[in-house]
C-alpha cells in the first residue's frame, strides 16, 4: 500500500511540469514532508466546470484534494480514511471506484513515498519496522496515477455553495518493482509524461485502454534509503524526515 509521501513542490513548479495553464491563486498548500491519509494533497485533473459538461469547458487544473476517497453514495467522509489505495487489479471493477476510473482521473505529484520493512533489531533481537523512503534516481517528480471523487455533504442546504461538495482522491497501487519491491510488496503507481494526457482526458473512457497506461511504477528506476522512524507520527515534517538513517 502507499500510506505516507512527500509532496514539496510549490505550485509555481508543479504547474508547467503538467501543463496546467493557470497557476491557483489561492488555497497554496506548505510543503508536506509526511502526507498522510485525510491530509489535503495537490492534484492534477482535467474537468468542466460543474453545471457545464460541455466538452469545450474542459480545462486542466492544479488543486487541492482530500487524500481519501469518499464514494458518491457514502453516507459520512470517514470512509474516506480507509480508501487512500485502489488495487489497478481490481480498480475497475470495485463499487468505489469503477465510475471514477472511466471518467475522474487524476495525478499527484510527488517526490516520493514511504515503505516499511520488517526487520529484526540486532540490538535486542525484537522485529521492528524500519520506513525507507522510496524515490526516482534523478530525483524528477512522480506523478502518482489517482483517482477522484466528489461527495455532497446532506449538511449544507444549497448546492452552490462550495461548502456542499467534498472532492477526495485516492492513489492506485500496484505490485512493487526495483527498489520499492525489496521494501514492500506494493507500491504506488505513477505514469510517465507521455500517458499524462491519456490518463487526464475525461473523454477517454475504455477500462481496456485505460488499464493499458498503467504499466511498469517509474520505469523501475527507484532508489530506497532507510530513514528515522520520526516519520511514523504524522505531526512529524520537515526535511529532515527524508534523510538517511541507519538504526
Amino acid at each position: 500500500m502507499c500510506g505516507r509521501y512527500a509532496s514539496t513542490r510549490s505550485p509555481q513548479e508543479l504547474a508547467p511540469l503538467f501543463q496546467v495553464p493557470d497557476v491557483p491563486a489561492k488555497e497554496t498548500l506548505a510543503p508536506n514532508w509526511n502526507v498522510a491519509p485525510t491530509n489535503d494533497v495537490w492534484a492534477v485533473l482535467e474537468r468542466a466546470p460543474r453545471g457545464e459538461e460541455d466538452t469545450d469547458a474542459v480545462r486542466r487544473e492544479l488543486r487541492p484534494l482530500r487524500w481519501g476517497l469518499v464514494p458518491s453514495w457514502a453516507k459520512d467522509v470517514k470512509a474516506g480514511a480507509r480508501m487512500i489505495n485502489a488495487r489497478v487489479e481490481t480498480v475497475h471493477e470495485k463499487p468505489a471506484y469503477r465510475r471514477a476510473f472511466t471518467r475522474r482521473r487524476c495525478l499527484l505529484p510527488a517526490d516520493g513515498f514511504y515503505e516499511w520493512e520488517q526487520i529484526k533489531d540486532p540490538a535486542t533481537g525484537k522485529a521492528r519496522k524500519q520506513p525507507y523512503f522510496i524515490h526516482p534516481q534523478d530525483e524528477q517528480v512522480m506523478a502518482l496515477a489517482g483517482l477522484y471523487e466528489y461527495w455532497r455533504d446532506p449538511a449544507v442546504q444549497q448546492d452552490d455553495d462550495p461548502a456542499a461538495w467534498l472532492m477526495t482522491c485516492t492513489i492506485i497501487t500496484t505490485e512493487a518493482t526495483d527498489a520499492a519491491g525489496r521494501v514492500h510488496p506494493r507500491m504506488p503507481l505513477a505514469l510517465t509524461p507521455d500517458h499524462y494526457d491519456a490518463w487526464l482526458d475525461p473523454e477517454h473512457q475504455d477500462p481496456d485502454e485505460l488499464r493499458a497506461l498503467l504499466g511498469q511504477p517509474a520505469e523501475g528506476h527507484l532508489q530506497a534509503r532507510p530513514v528515522s522512524t520520526a516519520v511514523n507520527n504524522v505531526r512529524n515534517n520537515g526535511p529532515h524526515l527524508l534523510d538517511e538513517h541507519h538504526a
